[in-house]
């Protein structure tokens, strides 16, 4: 079939377009026609080897773990899932090799769930990384509630957007860090726009004076060690960025596929809460592309590759042989 791989660590030009190995269907999973994947940062920062110390990487690599598409036939043992479902997955796996830039992707069930019946192929697409992660910390990690003030930093992104609407959802006062270009859409979906950069610390605490009762952080580094200097003294803090979060009492946080939080998510969207916004769209042949503009770092939602249709009888293994009569 056809996707996208690359056989070592490097910048976007290791990645290539053209045949890559047909995927096999386990019993727990399903094959999905592939309608769009999403791109994230970490598909660059694995792409670039950054996550060696934690992934083995099986070369040759396709990249991608955000998909949406269109179930073509389940494993023998899934009865959540039928021919012509059209689901989202977060489809990672503990190491790095059979990903979702590719015409057809093998997907455990426990990392699906149905897709939003409002939403675009290429806006579902960006909803299971970004969706998974927000939601995860905001509702496990911080625990945010009714009259919290919450801090989202790149509250513009990928995640930081979601989580914005999740937290104003959860009844919290949300601030939101976004260059100024960004301010309007901060303030659409629900949250008040702080410049970031020199004198953070100060236009926060004229904003939250008492303190921040939890900070969501999507970058690290300065912004991190500001926002810890700003809690309140039950404040609690979260980073998907950096780990020294620990050190200032809170918790690093790594998104997981979890089915039910998807459903979730994927009910939250149709009921208006959640809405997805995609910034810019390639096709699957331009996947280099689409990285490096992720690795800008200017991105407003989400960045989507999209697939074209490929003959199911080029690539669909065939059903697993019958088991054997023990009779």
């Amino acid at each position: 079939m056809k996707g996208i791989s690359y056989s070592r660590y490097g910048g976007p030009g290791v990645l290539e377009y053209g045949e890559v190995r047909d995927p096999k269907v386990g019993p727990d999973a399903v094959l999905i026609e592939v309608r769009a994947a999403a791109v994230n940062p970490v598909d660059w920062k694995a792409r670039e080897g950054h996550l060696d110390g934690m992934l083995e990487a099986v070369f040759p690599v396709v990249p991608g773990w955000d998909v949406s598409g269109v179930v073509v036939r389940p494993g023998v043992s899934v009865t959540e899932f039928a021919a012509g479902d059209e689901v989202i997955g977060y489809v990672r796996e503990d190491f790095l090799s059979r990903g979702t830039f590719a015409a057809y992707v093998a997907a455990p069930v426990r990392t699906l769930a149905r897709k939003p019946r409002n939403l675009s192929w290429e806006a579902a697409a960006g909803l299971p990384l970004a969706g998974l992660t927000a939601y995860q910390v905001l509702y496990k990690a911080l625990r945010v509630g009714r009259g919290d003030t919450v801090l989202v930093h790149a509250a513009a992104g990928g995640v930081g957007s979601i989580a914005v609407q999740l937290a104003r959802h959860l009844g919290a006062r949300v601030l939101g860090t976004a260059s100024e270009r960004n301010h309007d859409y901060v303030r659409s979906l629900g949250g008040e726009p702080v410049a970031h950069g020199e004198g953070l610390a100060e236009r926060l605490r004229g904003l939250a004076p008492e303190g921040l009762d939890a900070v969501f952080d999507t970058v690290g580094g300065t912004a991190l060690k500001t926002s810890a200097n700003l809690l309140a003294p039950e404040g609690r803090l979260a980073s998907i960025a950096d780990g020294d979060v620990v050190g200032y009492g809170g918790r690093y946080c790594w998104v997981r596929p979890d089915a039910e939080d998807l459903l979730r998510l994927t009910e939250l969207t149709e009921q208006g809460v959640v809405s997805v916004h995609v910034d810019a769209v390639f096709p699957l042949e331009q996947a280099a592309q689409a990285h490096r503009l992720s690795q800008e770092g200017r991105t407003r939602g989400k960045i989507v590759v999209t697939v074209a249709p490929q003959a199911p009888e080029e690539t669909v293994a065939p059903q697993a042989p019958e088991e054997e009569d023990r009779s």
